[in-house]
C-alpha cells in the first residue's frame, strides 16, 4: 500500500488543501481515492491591535510555509519520496473580513477579521438599503464602515478581498473567489451565481452618497463555481509554499473558498436539506435550502454552497476558545503534581468528564465569549462562569457547561432556522476540533439542537481536507455535479449517527434557560472588564 501511495505521489496524482483556520494553519494531501494520506500543520493566534483583531500577513506565509512543511516531512517519512508534484491545490481561510490594497498591490490597512463587532453602523444601513442580512463580519460591511469613518486609505483601494482570495492570488496571480466565499463578501444571486446586480448598484449609491470614488464591480475579485479552473501554480508561487525550491510549478488551482465551504465539501453537505456544524475556534451551521427564507434574521447569514445554492447559516464567534483555556488550567495543574498529560490526553480527558456531568451541568452557567456575539445581542464578551452557592462545582458539571457553553448561541440562531422558518433538514453532519474526541460532542450537541448528528472518520481533517477535495474535482473536470461526485466519495465511509438523548435535551434545555437569564450578566461583565 505504502508504495503504491508512493507511486501515485510521485507521478502527482494527489490533491493538496491548505486551509488558514482561526488557531491552525494545515494542509493535507490526498490520494487517488481522495483520502487523506499526509498532513502538517502551524498553530498561530490573532491579536488585537489599535482595536482591531487581526493577523499580520508575513505570519500567514510563515504559518503556510510551516505547514507545508511539515507536509513534505509527513510524505518523506511514511512513503520515502520528496514531494515534488501534487495534482492540483486549493486554498481556503477563515471567511469574511477586510484586506484591501492598491493598484501596486500594497496592502493599505491591517487585516480585519472575523472576529471584529465595529462595524454596527454600517452593517444596520446595509440590511436596510439591501432588504438582506449583512452581517458585521463581512467584507461590504467593513468596506462601508471604512467609508463612513473617513479613513484615509479608502481612495486608494484598487482590489479588495479575503485572507484565502489573497492567498490564491500571490500563488496564481487570480484575483478570484469561490462563489461560497464570495458570498461572505457581498450577496450572491442564486439565478446567476454572481454577486446580486441590483443590490450592487444600490451599495454602490451608497458610496457615492459619502464621496468614495470606488466601483464595487472593479475592486471586488471575480466569481467563480465550484469545478472551474481558477489558475495555476506559478513559480514565484511555488516559491512562496515552498522555499526550498523541491515543489514544482503548474499545478491547478480551484476557485478559492472559506472555511464554510470547505465544511460543506468535508461533510458532503451540498444538496438541499442537508446541513452541517463546523465547530472549532468559532463555529457555524450551514443548512442548504429548498426555498428562501420568509424574513430577513440577523441571527442568520444568507451565504451560498461552493457551487451558489443558497444556504442559511448561523455563525458564532466562539466555539472552543474556553474550553481550550480550561484544558490547558487543568494540564497545567496536572504538570505541577508530576502527572504530565499530553495535549490529547488531557482534552480526552476534559471532555468524557462531560458525559458524567449532570444533564443541567449541576446548575453552572458558562460563557465563552471572548468577543462580541451578534446571534446573542453582545456587542463585546468575556469568559464567565457563574453559579448558585448551592450548584455543584465539580469537574464533570464544569467540563459540560464548557461544552454546552460552546453551543447555546448557536441552539439560538437554530431555533429561528428549524422553529420560526420551518427549514427542513434530514442530514445534519459535524466536524473539526469539537469532534475529535469520539462520541462526547456529538452527543451532547445533538441533546442540545434536538437533531441526530453524524461524525465521519475524518471530522478531525476538516477544512483543509473539503479544499482538497475541492482540488480534485476541479481537477478531475468530469462534468458530474458535486452533489454526485462527492456521495461516491463518501460512499461505505466510515461513520456514526447519534440521536438526541431525552435526558440531555431537557437538561441542555434547563442550561439554557438560565443562560439566557444571566445574559444582562454577561454585558455588565463585559462592560466592567472591558
Amino acid at each position: 500500500m505504502c508504495e503504491h501511495i508512493a507511486e501515485a505521489i510521485r507521478a502527482g496524482h494527489t490533491a493538496l488543501g491548505i486551509e488558514l483556520g482561526s488557531t491552525r494553519i494545515k494542509a493535507v494531501l490526498t490520494g487517488p481515492d481522495h483520502a487523506p494520506i499526509a498532513s502538517g500543520d502551524f498553530t498561530w493566534q490573532n491579536r488585537l491591535e489599535n482595536g482591531w483583531w487581526t493577523y499580520a500577513l508575513p505570519d500567514a506565509w510563515a504559518g503556510v510555509q510551516a505547514a507545508f512543511a511539515a507536509l513534505a516531512a509527513d510524505v518523506q517519512a511514511r512513503y520515502g519520496v520528496p514531494l515534488a508534484r501534487v495534482g492540483a491545490l486549493g486554498v481556503s481561510g477563515m471567511m469574511h473580513g477586510y484586506l484591501p490594497f492598491d493598484a501596486a498591490g500594497r496592502q493599505l490597512a491591517a487585516f480585519r477579521t472575523w472576529r471584529n463587532t465595529r462595524t454596527g453602523a454600517a452593517a444596520a444601513a446595509l440590511t436596510a438599503a439591501l432588504g438582506f442580512n449583512i452581517p458585521q463580519r463581512w467584507s461590504i460591511a467593513h468596506l462601508y464602515q471604512a467609508v463612513l469613518d473617513g479613513e484615509e486609505h479608502v481612495p486608494r483601494i484598487a482590489f479588495l478581498t479575503t485572507l484565502a482570495g489573497y492567498i490564491h492570488w500571490q500563488l496564481t496571480g487570480e484575483t478570484v473567489l469561490g462563489v461560497g466565499e464570495a458570498s461572505g463578501v457581498f450577496p450572491i444571486d442564486p439565478a446567476t451565481g454572481d454577486y446580486d446586480a441590483a443590490r450592487l448598484q444600490t451599495a454602490q449609491a451608497l458610496l457615492a452618497e459619502h464621496g468614495a470614488p470606488l466601483c464595487l464591480r472593479e475592486i471586488l475579485p471575480r466569481v467563480l463555481p465550484a469545478g472551474a479552473p481558477a489558475g495555476t501554480l506559478t513559480p514565484q508561487g511555488a516559491r512562496l509554499l515552498d522555499p526550498t525550491g523541491t515543489l514544482q510549478p503548474g499545478a491547478p488551482l480551484c476557485p478559492p473558498e472559506g472555511d464554510a465551504g470547505t465544511g460543506m465539501a468535508a461533510t458532503g453537505s451540498v444538496a438541499a436539506r442537508t446541513g452541517n456544524v463546523s465547530a472549532g475556534t468559532s463555529v457555524f451551521a450551514m443548512v442548504v435550502l429548498e426555498h428562501p427564507l420568509r424574513a430577513v434574521h440577523p441571527e442568520l447569514d444568507l451565504v451560498a454552497t461552493p457551487t451558489g445554492r443558497p444556504v442559511a447559516m448561523v455563525h458564532v464567534n466562539t466555539c472552543t476558545s474556553d474550553l481550550d483555556a480550561w484544558v490547558a488550567l487543568l494540564g497545567q495543574m496536572a504538570e505541577a503534581a508530576g502527572r504530565p498529560l499530553t495535549r490529547d490526553e488531557a482534552y480526552a480527558l476534559f471532555y468524557r468528564q462531560a458525559l458524567a456531568g449532570a444533564p443541567d451541568a449541576g446548575g453552572l452557567v458558562s460563557y465563552n465569549c471572548y468577543a462580541g456575539e451578534p446571534v446573542l445581542g453582545l456587542d463585546a464578551g468575556c469568559p464567565l462562569l457563574a453559579r448558585r452557592p448551592d450548584a455543584a462545582l465539580t469537574l464533570p458539571n464544569l467540563a459540560r457547561a464548557s461544552l454546552y457553553a460552546a453551543m447555546a448561541a448557536l441552539r439560538t440562531g437554530m431555533d429561528l432556522l428549524l422553529q420560526g422558518e420551518g427549514v427542513r433538514l434530514d442530514r445534519l453532519v459535524g466536524h473539526g476540533g469539537l469532534f475529535k474526541v469520539p462520541g462526547v460532542g456529538q452527543k451532547l450537541l445533538a441533546g442540545a439542537l434536538g437533531v441526530p448528528v453524524t461524525v465521519r472518520a475524518a471530522a478531525g481533517e476538516g477544512g483543509p481536507w473539503g479544499m482538497a477535495l475541492l482540488a480534485a474535482y476541479a481537477a478531475e473536470a468530469t462534468g458530474e455535479p458535486l452533489e454526485s461526485w462527492l456521495d461516491a466519495v463518501f460512499a461505505g465511509a466510515e461513520s456514526t449517527t447519534l440521536p438526541p438523548d431525552a435526558a440531555d435535551a431537557a437538561g441542555f434545555d434547563q442550561f439554557l434557560a438560565r443562560y439566557r437569564r444571566l445574559l444582562p450578566a454577561q454585558r455588565a461583565a463585559a462592560e466592567a472588564l472591558l
